[in-house]
């Protein structure tokens, strides 16, 4: 077998290329590869990889994922994470592949406090989440087979992400001031990258497959509680914290007004992964437990 991997640099894909791996050939590409084009603003250039690669699989981990400069450069962000998974939709068509693509809670508008299944209606809020929906609607229109998988608030011990920012502010600053109207589950990179290698091998396996899926670990938080773990995990590992996290003060998002809205509810149902493909997702807490542990270990 033959995997196509689109955006192997960031979270996700630097993750999936460890999971990928053991499935068959894989060649991994980012925006600035050099031999063949991984660069989403070149759709021609996508098109020409892939037919000089014929994938058997192709999997999209790139994405405008800036949420707030996507406000100002709609059209920049619609060509990645719209019209080049169109581009993506098609040649799989033609070539028979599958394709795997992510896209986000930001499709929804956020209310309510039940959580989204996948044939609620979609009403994004923002540019990202409407060309997310862009995208998303063009892999199923084009008949391809496919997976897409909905996900939310991702993280990974590689790179920049709200738990470490959350260590560094603590430890420098005297008081912390975090949203606690916002609702979702924290999921990790490693997560999303192995359940994808074990879809993809029950997809190939297996007929009717193909689909969209809410996947993200299980329970649900706070922005508020999500910092309130993370410090206690770094207390109880004896980090020197300026803020306690009893003291971390929450709330509203008007707090901390943004180009972008973001949406209050983003709790995301699973049943249908979990059911379809015979998964147990463990809690948000383990993930990010395992990501502190591993980058207070590397700063000591």
């Amino acid at each position: 077998m033959k995997i196509l991997l689109f955006g192997k640099n960031g979270q996700v894909g630097w993750e999936l290329q460890r999971s990928l791996a053991p499935l068959g050939e894989l060649v991994a590409l980012d925006f600035d590869s050099q031999e063949l084009c991984g660069d989403f603003m070149c759709l021609d250039g996508i098109a020409d990889t892939i037919r000089a690669i014929a994938p058997d699989v192709i999997v999209n981990a790139a994405a405008h994922t800036a949420v707030d400069k996507a406000e100002s450069e709609s059209d920049r962000v619609r060509t990645i994470n719209a019209l080049a998974p169109a581009t993506l939709a098609r040649e799989a068509r033609k070539l028979g592949a599958w394709l795997i693509h992510y896209s986000t809670d930001y499709v929804f508008d956020g209310s309510g406090s039940k959580p989204w299944v996948e044939t609620d209606t979609a009403a994004p809020l923002s540019v990202y989440g409407s060309t997310k929906l862009e995208g998303e609607e063009a892999i199923l229109a084009s008949g391809c087979d496919h997976l897409i998988f909905r996900t939310s608030w991702v993280f990974a011990a590689r790179g920049g992400n709200f738990a470490k920012t959350m260590l560094r502010l603590a430890q420098e600053r005297d008081r912390l001031t975090v949203i606690d109207d916002q609702v979702g589950a924290p999921t990790g990179a490693d997560l999303l990258a192995d359940i994808t290698a074990h879809a993809i091998r029950t997809a190939l396996q297996r007929q009717g497959m193909s689909g969209l899926y809410h996947l993200v670990a299980s329970g649900e938080t706070s922005w508020h509680g999500y910092a309130r773990f993370v410090l206690n995990l770094a207390r109880q590992a004896g980090v020197n914290l300026k803020v306690t996290p009893e003291s971390i003060l929450p709330v509203s998002t008007s707090a901390f007004p943004l180009p972008a809205q973001r949406p209050k509810n983003s709790r995301l149902d699973t049943r249908k992964l979990r059911a379809t493909f015979d998964l147990c997702l463990p809690s948000w807490q383990t993930g990010v437990e395992r990501m502190i542990t591993e980058t207070l270990e590397k700063s000591t």
